[in-house]
């Protein structure tokens, strides 16, 4: 007979709202076998990090079971645009939440489509896919990069919320 679950016990509900409460900036990862729009395919991620910065190496964390696990794996690209406070409807539609297509403008940066409006652009070659788990681990060299200074869309116990930007002498209470 198995146990009571303890307060304790590392469940899959547990760990979602546990690592919720590691607020993460939002990005959508996109990929497309052809210069084409409709030929791009895209979703919501905050399972994202930098890696290194000498050779410039990212990582993005896929779920085994989602077509973008097997888009990344065929094109061998990911691109990463981190979304602008203004940006949570191209989250939620790129989250499968809501459809937007009227807002959804790409940018294309080495073969890569990014979202317009984004404050980073990342163009990314897959160097190499890790399994871990129930995710695979894509670790991208980042070929191209772009970014603008603005308030970052941040994700926080289910919620999406923004920064207020300070500036130095605020941030010290100057």
């Amino acid at each position: 007979m198995t146990s009571p679950e303890s307060d304790l016990d590392a469940t899959p509900l547990r760990m979602r709202k546990a690592l919720g409460r590691f607020a993460s900036g939002v990005t959508i990862v996109t990929t497309a076998e052809s210069e084409l729009d409709d030929s791009v395919h895209g979703m919501t991620a905050n399972a994202f990090t930098s890696v290194s910065l000498d050779p410039p190496l990212v990582l993005v964390s896929i779920a085994n079971r989602a077509k973008m696990n097997d888009k990344i794996t065929a094109t061998g690209r990911y691109g990463v645009s981190i979304l602008a406070s203004d940006q949570e409807p191209l989250s939620l539609h790129f989250a499968g939440a809501t459809e937007r297509h009227d807002l959804v403008r790409f940018t294309w940066r080495k073969g890569v489509p990014l979202l317009e409006g984004a404050l980073v652009h990342l163009s990314c070659q897959v160097t190499d896919s890790h399994p871990a788990g129930d995710h695979t681990l894509h670790i991208g060299r980042v070929d191209e990069l772009w970014y603008d200074d603005g308030r970052p869309l941040v994700f926080y116990t289910g919620s999406f919320r923004a920064l207020e930007l300070q500036t130095p002498d605020e941030a010290w209470g100057f």
